[in-house]
């Protein structure tokens, strides 16, 4: 039997004793398509031929793809009975070229297995590192749906045929297959998006953990904004009989640091973005250094090379994003470059408070005599009158009657100070400083 020719995504060996050999050209189809098979036990010409068998032969096989071929891969192996012949058929996938093979580095043309000169493998390094990543590799569900995408679509008052809905969006890769951006922003989907809260300034005490995954990422994004925007609350002073209000956090830097994060995360890492917040701030983590042609002062005007280019087109039609690329300006002008910590595999984000929350306080500081610098003001005020009034503190600190009575009852329950006496003729005593 004859199952056809060798391509440029199939090669063909007689025997295992060309393991080698065949090793080579899998690194070499995967550089070339990201995709390659090989069979044992067939002629160049594509003839059935039959390949002897041992208990340990497939093992031996998996054994040597997972030594030879960098960065490892996992193979597909398969035992086949063609025309009562073994054959050994070996599937491999992978984006994370370039892959190596005995240390030496093969690119796929035609039928053949070519070493790749010093320059065409930087130019592989060059194109893997800025390739639209999300758009080649295959989704892990092949069922999926897209119905949150298209009302969004409608909803944005673009139009959307159904016949053609996929292709143009680019949901499917070079083997029509659904790939990884597709499965992004299915209806169903198993990636987690969370905003994680924490009692203190570090990761200690966990209060709560906000699950807005398994969706749309569009939806998913959604979610998260609409929660930010229900804690973002307003801090009323009054003061110099001025009434002031004060946001705990600049909501506008928030959505463009929160969307940014998941536009431009390398999702193919398998770590998606996530919202973590502290007593003090907000932590946005995402993915993926700068892309290797964009560099921190490029990144600080706002210079965008996007990362997923087709899934940014997407946000933009959406109108997520704008191309005006005042995003990252926008935070530096609010918080400084500080708010930026670049590493090479991460991006994250600070947004510290514009004040500090007072249950915040009382947790970080439970069972502790410790205290902030909003606290410590009363102390003083205290220390300097001790039959001082709630309406004086008020005029004094320019905070809001309620917030006042919040910093007294924390700072009773710390046993800082303690009330004697009512509330007409008693006074304040400071037990602690």
């Amino acid at each position: 039997m004859n199952i056809g020719v060798e391509t440029e995504k199939i090669e063909f060996k007689k025997t295992t004793g060309e393991l080698r050999e065949g090793i080579t050209s899998l690194a070499s189809m995967l550089n070339k398509n990201g995709y390659g098979i090989l069979y044992f036990g067939v002629k160049d010409n594509g003839d059935v031929i039959g390949q002897q068998m041992g208990d340990r032969t497939l093992r031996e096989i998996s054994k040597a793809i997972a030594n030879f071929i960098k960065p490892q891969i996992i193979p597909t192996i398969e035992h086949k009975l063609i025309d009562d012949k073994n054959v050994i058929k070996i599937e491999v996938r992978g984006s994370e070229k370039p892959y190596s093979a005995y240390g030496r580095y093969y690119m796929r043309s035609a039928d053949e297995d070519r070493e790749l000169s010093p320059t065409a493998l930087k130019e592989l390094m060059d194109k893997q590192a800025t390739s639209d990543i999300l758009t080649l590799v295959p989704a892990p569900v092949q069922t999926l749906s897209f119905n949150k995408l298209k009302i969004a679509y409608v909803t944005a008052g673009l139009t959307v045929d159904q016949s053609t809905f996929e292709d143009n969006t680019g949901l499917k890769n070079n083997d029509g297959k659904y790939n990884l951006m597709a499965f992004l922003l299915a209806d169903e989907n198993d990636i987690s998006i969370k905003v994680v809260t924490f009692a203190g300034k570090d990761k200690t005490k966990l209060i709560k953990r906000n699950e807005y995954g398994g969706t749309c990422l569009i939806t998913s994004i959604d979610k998260v904004l609409d929660y930010m925007e229900s804690i973002n609350e307003t801090m009323v002073t009054m003061g110099n009989h001025r009434r002031t209000e004060e946001k705990l956090f600049d909501m506008a830097s928030f959505k463009e640091a929160w969307q940014n994060a998941c536009i431009h995360t390398k999702w193919d890492k398998g770590n998606p973005p996530a919202v973590y917040i502290f007593s003090d701030r907000i932590e946005i983590i995402s993915t993926g250094g700068l892309p290797v042609d964009l560099n921190k002062d490029e990144f600080y005007k706002g210079i965008s090379k996007p990362v997923n280019s087709k899934l940014q087109k997407i946000f933009g039609q959406l109108g997520y994003v704008e191309q005006t690329g005042h995003g990252i300006p926008l935070i530096i002008s609010n918080y400084g470059k500080q708010a930026f910590d670049i590493m090479e595999n991460f991006v994250n984000v600070t947004i510290p408070f514009n004040y500090i929350k007072q249950d915040s306080v009382s947790n970080e500081t439970e069972n502790t005599a410790s205290i902030n610098e909003t606290e410590q003001r009363i102390v003083d005020y205290i220390s300097q009158n001790s039959g001082i009034t709630i309406k004086e503190l008020v005029s004094a600190s320019g905070y809001s009657d309620g917030y006042i009575r919040k910093i007294l009852t924390s700072l009773k329950e710390k046993k800082i100070i303690e009330r004697q006496g009512g509330n007409r003729y008693g006074k304040w005593i400071v037990v602690k400083r």
